[in-house]
């Protein structure tokens, strides 16, 4: 973490799946760069970017902001989330934690020292669902990497 702290992040079922299928390495980073080292924090704007030229060459509009009509940068990723956690109701604190933002002013975090492991674990299955499709909202998911 940049932060320097920890950040426990409780994994679906499939994720678990997703990462004991990659191969083993070397890197102590689960997703590295191609020589070993740590990810630059440009590599996945550069995979985005390569993605929505790919959408604007075949005639698609790509994946674009539905209020700013501007194309999906990592940091929306993010944002995508919290806000989805927000209108599900789940607990700000929750949401915060789970992007490990620091929760709270210094005198608080003295007192509340959880990182709320186990409530997450629920709120990720749900994110998981929504994701997939399955979380009968009626928003539509996009499925990256699928043609048409």
């Amino acid at each position: 973490m940049k932060a320097g702290r920890a950040h426990r992040v409780p994994l679906t079922q499939e994720a678990v799946a997703i990462l004991q299928s990659l191969p083993r390495t070397e890197s102590p980073y689960v997703f590295h760069a191609q020589r070993g080292g740590m990810l630059s924090d440009m590599t996945l704007s550069a995979v985005m970017r390569r993605m929505q030229e790919a959408e604007v060459k075949a005639g698609r509009a790509g994946f674009l902001d539905p209020v700013s009509k501007r194309p999906a940068v990592p940091h929306g990723l993010r944002s995508t989330f919290r806000q989805w956690a927000a209108e599900q109701g789940f607990p700000r604190d929750m949401a915060e934690l789970a992007l490990a933002h620091r929760v709270g002013d210094e005198t608080e975090r003295a007192y509340q020292r959880s990182d709320m492991l186990e409530r997450r674990r629920d709120m990720m299955a749900a994110w998981a669902a929504f994701l997939r499709g399955e979380a009968g909202t009626g928003e539509k998911v996009v499925k990256l990497g699928a043609a048409g």
